[in-house]
C-alpha cells in the first residue's frame, strides 16, 4: 500500500489575555523573580479568563490554523484535541469543539498524554489521512492549567500556563511532511506526575477536596532527571527513524517546561541556541499546548521556510514522550 505524504498545512495559537508575572507570584508564595528565572526561565504565563474553558482557547488557535491552511470547517474530517484539562470529563473537548466550529463531518475525540499529547495526536491524525482514511485533520494542543494548579504550592505554581496551538495536516508534496515519529510511555513513572483527585479512584468528594487531591502533584527533581534524559533519546530516535544526523536540524521546538531541561537537549543533539524554538520565558508550561504554539510562533516569525528539517519533541505525565521528524 502506497502512503500518502503528511504534513502541516496551516498553524495557528491562542493564548488568554491575563498574565501572571513573576512579581505577582511574589505576592501569593514564597518565591522571587530571580530564583524562578535562574530555575526555569519563566518571566510571565498565561491565565483563562473566568469563564473561559479549554474549548474555547481551542476554538480561536483553530480559526487561525484553518484560516492558514485555507480550508473551512465544513472540510475537516478530523478533530484531535490533546489535553488533560479537558471542559468536562464527557463529552469530549473535540465533540464540544466540533460544535463551535460548525465541523459538522467531522470525527471527533479527546487524546490525554499530558505534554506529550500534541506529538501523539499528530502521529494518530497523520495514519488516518496517510492511508487514505480522510483529507484534512485539526489536531489541537490545548490546556488551562491555572484551573488545577495549586497557588500555595511554591513549587509547582511557578512553572505553569495556559494556551491552545492547532495544526491542520493533510496530504502535501512527497518530499514534505512527517518522516518520523517516536513514541513511548513508562507508566512507573506515573506516581511522580499527576492528579490524583477526581476519577474513579478518587471521585470529588469533601476529603479529595480537603487533601487537596484535584491539584497537580509533580516530584520535581525526579521528573527533572527523566525530562533530561528522554527528551535527548526521543529525538535521536527520531533522527534515526528519519534517516536523519543532527547537523541535518534547521530547527528543534522542544516542549516548553523549563530551560535548562530544553539547554540539555540542545547539547544532546549539539544545536546553537539559534536553532531553538523558546518561548518558555513568555508562557511556562502550557502542557499539550507549549509545542503547537510554539511552531506557530516560529511561523509568524517567518523561522520556518519550505524545505527546513523540523524536529518536535515533548515528554509528560504518564509518563510519556513523543517526537517527530518533519520537513517543512
Amino acid at each position: 500500500m502506497n502512503l500518502i505524504p503528511v504534513g502541516v498545512l496551516g498553524t495557528g495559537k491562542y493564548v488568554p489575555e491575563r498574565i501572571l508575572t513573576n512579581q505577582e507570584l511574589e505576592t501569593m508564595v514564597e518565591t522571587n523573580d530571580e530564583w524562578i528565572v535562574t530555575r526555569t526561565g519563566i518571566r510571565e504565563r498565561r491565565i483563562a479568563a473566568e469563564g473561559q474553558a479549554t474549548s474555547d482557547l481551542c476554538y480561536e488557535a483553530s480559526l487561525l490554523a484553518m484560516a492558514s491552511a485555507g480550508i473551512t470547517a465544513d472540510q475537516l474530517d478530523l478533530i484531535i484535541v490533546a489535553t488533560i484539562t479537558p471542559d468536562m470529563s464527557f463529552p469530549s473537548t473535540a465533540c464540544v469543539l466540533q460544535e463551535k466550529l460548525g465541523a459538522k463531518k467531522a470525527a471527533a475525540f479527546d487524546l490525554s498524554a499530558a505534554c506529550s499529547g500534541f506529538v501523539y495526536g499528530l502521529a494518530n491524525a497523520s495514519n488516518f489521512i496517510a492511508t487514505g482514511t480522510y483529507k484534512y485533520a485539526l489536531v489541537i494542543g490545548a490546556d488551562c492549567l491555572s484551573r488545577i494548579t495549586d497557588y500555595t504550592d511554591r513549587n509547582t505554581c511557578i512553572l505553569f500556563g495556559d494556551g491552545a496551538g492547532a495544526v491542520v495536516i493533510g496530504e502535501v508534496p512527497e518530499h514534505r511532511g512527517f518522516k518520523s515519529f517516536e513514541l513511548g510511555a513508562d507508566g512507573t513513572g506515573g506516581p511522580l506526575l499527576k492528579i490524583e483527585g477526581g476519577g474513579s479512584r478518587n471521585p470529588a468528594s469533601q476529603n479529595s477536596i480537603d487533601q487537596r487531591l484535584h491539584y497537580i502533584y509533580m516530584a520535581g527533581a525526579e521528573v527533572f532527571k527523566f525530562a533530561v534524559r528522554i527528551m535527548g533519546n526521543a529525538a535521536d530516535e527520531a533522527l534515526r527513524k528519519a534517516g536523519w544526523e543532527k547537523a541535518d536540524i534547521d530547527l528543534l521546538v522542544p516542549h516548553q517546561a523549563n530551560m535548562r531541561i530544553i539547554q540539555a537537549s540542545l547539547n544532546r543533539l549539539e544545536l546553537t541556541d539559534d536553532k531553538c524554538m523558546i518561548n518558555l520565558d513568555k508562557y511556562g508550561n502550557m502542557s499539550a499546548a507549549s509545542i503547537p504554539v510554539a511552531l506557530a510562533e516560529a511561523a509568524e516569525q517567518g523561522r520556518l521556510n519550505e524545505g527546513d528539517r523540523i524536529v518536535l519533541v515533548g515528554f509528560g505525565g504518564g509518563l510519556t514522550w513523543g517526537a517527530s521528524a518533519l520537513v517543512w
